[in-house]
């Protein structure tokens, strides 16, 4: 057996350690936030600009989420034969490119090409943050620190649309001309700039993943890494035996490795779990109330000053309801909140579609376009149930998703399923973006959300009975084992 932790190590010192990597990996999670509601504020603008209809719209905001799905596919394999960090800085780098060059776009055209550029950058960066942080974490605030990652990702959504508000105000609408006859809408891509730069410096400055050291021979290294970040109460030795043993599993077993299984379609049952987390947190509709937002409160109502001050509320909000799940998760466990929050999320959505049925609509005559208006008290309803869906899912869903899939899959299995699920996670994103406008154009808002409510109540049903607790499990345990009740 290896020698333990030096005696003198500080616990409380060796986690703020830990915590700091966390958040430093978790920025790609601000990146992931901040590039999912950008485009929030500039909508409108781009259609009006472009001249798009709904349709083409959609695809023009959710064509970044097929490259979300391919960077998010790909940076499994990458990160195990390139490593983690050399992963992070390659996300960094094409969204950076992204955020220029989406700025600068003369059409719809090129402009999806640069939006989908930035989604591969973000889906890298999406895999690998949860990962990283799960192999450097100590099991007993493994969760505390793996939902750094879903806070990151509400700064940066509060980050988008708090710029975008304001470059939207200083211009007097974003699609009006600001600083050097660019229109606002393009100052809210080249912000994006800033956390890209800041993303590839901590990146460069972060150890590599100890897993990723043993798994090339370097394993003094990875000793040196797991002294910094566990506390008295771990044994590096003994975490530095369990890794060696796993990856010689690893390679002993490499048929096992696959995802392959007995299956649906083939896939082990632990895989198609994970596949069902990502798919449920996307179908709930969340990203809804973040990329459409503005254009939503608007068509019920309120100007775009008013329409942008609630989306930024509701971002506040979701910042704050993180918090809840970073102080609970490690104590009361993963699946209950997961069903509270599930139960949480259904009884809001389903109120918000009923409140949607009792507005009024009206059609300009110049332009065939309808609008919806809510009247009191159905406005004021409608705002408490979208925020209280918000809380809902921040404080449970939107990190927890995350953690889980980090943490749930053998060490054998892991980067690979992880990516397959996060690939998944992206095409959900995709789809729920995609089918709005049209469904809203259509159909009214009441619809799409009594659907997205239906999600949330099934998904309440699938983790009862199909979900594991993984709270307090060394990442060696994790067996191939699913939940049959």
């Amino acid at each position: 057996m290896s020698d333990p932790v030096p005696a003198g190590t500080d616990a409380r010192g060796a986690h703020r350690k830990a915590m700091g990597l966390a958040i430093s990996a978790a920025v790609g999670g601000f990146l992931f936030g901040f590039d999912s509601s950008v485009i929030n504020g500039a909508v409108e603008a781009i259609e009006g600009q472009f001249e798009l209809d709904s349709s083409v719209t959609g695809l023009v905001v959710a064509v970044a989420l097929l490259g979300c799905a391919l960077g998010a596919w790909g940076a499994g394999r990458l990160a195990d034969r390139w490593g983690r960090i050399r992963i992070m800085v390659l996300g960094s780098g094409l969204f950076l490119v992204s955020s220029i060059l989406s700025a600068i776009a003369w059409s719809a055209l090129d402009l999806s090409i640069w939006r989908f550029m930035a989604g591969v950058g973000i889906g890298i960066a999406s895999v690998i943050a949860p990962a990283y942080i799960a192999e450097i974490a100590p099991a007993t605030i493994r969760g505390t620190l793996g939902s750094m990652q879903q806070l990151a990702i509400t700064v940066g959504i509060f980050a988008a649309l708090l710029s975008d508000q304001l470059l939207a105000e200083a211009a007097g609408g974003a699609a009006n001309e600001l600083w050097l006859g660019w229109e606002a809408w393009r100052w809210m891509f080249m912000v994006g700039v800033v956390p890209a730069i800041v993303y590839g410096v901590l990146a460069l400055r972060m150890p590599e993943s100890p897993r990723f050291l043993v798994a090339r021979g370097r394993v003094d290294e990875a000793r040196s890494v797991l002294d910094s970040v566990l506390g008295p109460e771990e044994n590096v030795g003994d975490r530095i035996d369990d890794i060696q043993r796993s990856i010689a599993m690893d390679e002993k077993n490499a048929e096992q490795g696959s995802l392959r299984g007995n299956g649906f379609l083939g896939l082990k049952s632990i895989v198609w779990v994970g596949i069902l987390l990502a798919v449920f947190q996307q179908f709930v509709g969340i990203n809804v109330i973040f990329y459409y937002s503005t254009t939503l409160w608007q068509a019920v109502g309120f100007d775009e000053s008013q329409a942008f001050l609630v989306s930024t509320i509701t971002a506040v909000t979701n910042i704050a309801v993180t918090f809840i799940a970073i102080a609970l998760i490690d104590k009361v466990g993963r699946r209950p909140l997961l069903l509270i929050g599930s139960a949480g999320m259904a009884v809001s959505l389903l109120a918000m579609a009923a409140v949607f049925t009792q507005g009024t609509t009206t059609v300009d005559a110049a332009t065939g376009e309808s609008t919806l208006s809510l009247g009191d008290p159905w406005a004021t309803i409608a705002l408490i149930g979208a925020n209280a869906f918000v809380v809902f899912f921040g404080a449970t869903w939107g990190p927890l998703m995350w953690v889980m899939l980090g943490e749930m899959f053998p060490n054998r299995i892991r980067a690979a399923a992880l990516g397959l699920a996060a690939a998944v996670n992206w095409i959900a994103n995709f789809t729920i973006t995609l089918t709005f406008p049209p469904m809203l154009s259509n159909l009214g808002p009441a619809v799409p959300y009594g659907l997205y409510g239906t999600f949330a109540a099934l998904s309440f049903f699938f983790v009862l009975w199909k979900v594991d607790e993984t709270k307090g499990k060394e990442l060696e345990d994790m067996t191939e084992d699913v939940r049959h009740r």
